[in-house]
């Protein structure tokens, strides 16, 4: 007895089956959400927003057409169109590193600590996968979308401009630069490749 695909799972749904929803919500909630929390960095937010592309989806689920892609690119469509909605009413906080307050930290001489553990250090502490989330963090909304839908979640490129609905010349444009950024804030993190 074989698992079940996405889409038997969705007309299973469709007919009413509690079990099938639940399997999809099951089988997609963590990949959903950690496209969300990448687009928006706050956990919190992202659970809510995460929870809202699934009432969204589940609610047109009957919009859902097979023959025309993936049920997980429909899905995290609607994901990353809910977390871009709500990017556009709300915009991201942002931090200057210039002091300007006295009781502010100075993030001039925190990023420029001497006194910073050495990469090999880091990498036994297992702190690389953490220089690396920091660095996706560092990059443009788009940029970082994009690097996710691609390293994290194993999607093509004419996925992610499907997912995204941006051409495809421009996911490849944005996943080339946010490999660039990426590779330059890891250098400058310590980061760099040895040999």
């Amino acid at each position: 007895m074989g698992t079940k695909t996405d889409e038997q799972l969705v007309a299973e749904a469709l007919s009413g089956s509690q079990s099938a929803y639940t399997r999809l919500v099951e089988r997609f909630e963590r990949p959903v959400y950690n496209l969300v929390a990448r687009m928006v960095r706050d956990r919190g937010l992202a659970e809510d927003l995460a929870q809202e592309a699934f009432v969204k989806a589940f609610t047109r689920l009957d919009t859902f057409r097979s023959g025309q892609g993936k049920f997980s690119n429909w899905l995290f469509k609607i994901a990353h169109n809910t977390a871009i909605d709500h990017l556009r009413k709300s915009r991201l906080d942002t931090v200057p590193l210039d002091k300007t307050e006295p009781d502010e930290p100075d993030y001039h001489a925190v990023l420029a600590d001497a006194e910073a553990a050495t990469p090999l250090d880091r990498t036994v502490a297992g702190d690389l996968g953490r220089a690396l989330a920091a660095a996706v963090d560092r990059l443009r909304p788009e940029y970082r979308e994009a690097i996710v839908l691609r390293h994290q979640e194993g999607l093509a490129y004419d996925e992610i401009a499907e997912v995204t609905g941006m051409p495809l010349g421009t996911v490849k444009t944005y996943i080339h630069r946010a490999r660039k950024e990426l590779a330059a804030i890891l250098e400058e993190a310590g980061w760099a490749p040895t040999g």
